[in-house]
């Protein structure tokens, strides 16, 4: 593991291997680990960079904790990793992120387009939060204030696994639960804060000259399948994939399949 410094704080990440640089970014109320399945699988063919993103894991909360402000510390990450080779175009990244992880880097991809060579939204969105779903954020914020955050975990996170999943692997999802204990008030909250704030980002999208990714799952709740199928077509280069299985956990629920998914993308010339 790795750590740079970025307003005074620790940010840490995993590099691995050489190659295409592929950016991971997880979502909310997870870590780096959650693309452990993606790791395994690409790490020997490609140079891999997987942040916890900062209020995760290890890595400590920063100043900024807005969407925007969490995409600049990805900037430097990447900056501490290949130096001027992005400044100079000798080098160009391919970032895919999960939920928040998207978000995140749609901002980024809004201010460095330069950076990108192609673009994933893993169970993402372009679009902001609607009214009714920043009220859900507001009282999820109060539950966390007022029973704290790891029981606001047990609570949300296993509606993001579809029914049948939970059917076939039972367990599963408590053990994903139970390791996320170190999580904090203050990360949480300002995760949330971040999203319900986050602008849309659509024109993103529009203005793409460059390869963009959708995995969507077809039980997912948090992205609702027709928000995704609005914003497929907008990218001038879209690759669009659903998981007939899959909630919002794609990764953990369909590993292989998203395996083969993101082998065929990162193949694209």
């Amino acid at each position: 593991m790795k750590e740079i410094l970025y307003q005074n704080k620790k940010i840490y990440y995993h590099s691995y291997g050489s190659g295409k640089p592929v950016i991971l970014l997880h979502g909310f109320g997870e870590k780096s680990d959650v693309w452990k399945n993606q790791i395994e699988h690409l790490k020997e063919r490609y140079k891999l960079i997987v942040p916890d993103l900062p209020g995760s894991g290890n890595s400590e909360m920063i100043e900024d904790m807005s969407i925007a402000g969490m995409a600049e510390a990805i900037k430097n990450i990447l900056d501490a990793e290949f130096s001027n080779l992005l400044i100079t175009g000798e080098i160009r990244v391919i970032l895919i992120g999960h939920s928040m992880g998207g978000y995140i880097s749609l901002a980024f991809a809004k201010k460095y387009p330069e950076y990108l060579e192609a673009l994933g939204l893993v169970h993402s969105t372009a679009y902001a939060d609607s009214e009714e779903k920043k009220e859900v954020r507001k009282k999820g914020i109060e539950f966390i204030k007022q029973h704290g955050p790891f029981k606001f975990l047990k609570t949300t996170i296993p509606n993001l696994y579809s029914s049948q999943f939970k059917e076939k692997q039972p367990g599963f999802v408590e053990k994903q639960i139970e390791r996320l204990k170190d999580f904090t008030a203050p990360a949480l909250i300002a995760y949330y804060t971040a999203m319900m704030e986050r602008p849309e980002r659509i024109e993103v999208l529009k203005m793409a000259n460059i390869p963009v990714l959708f995995i969507i799952g077809e039980f997912d709740y948090a992205i609702p399948l027709e928000e995704s199928l609005r914003q497929c077509h907008l990218p001038e280069m879209s690759y669009i994939h659903f998981l007939k299985k899959s909630g919002h956990m794609g990764m953990l629920e369909e590993p292989e399949k998203v395996n083969r998914i993101l082998d065929e993308f990162l193949l694209q010339p």
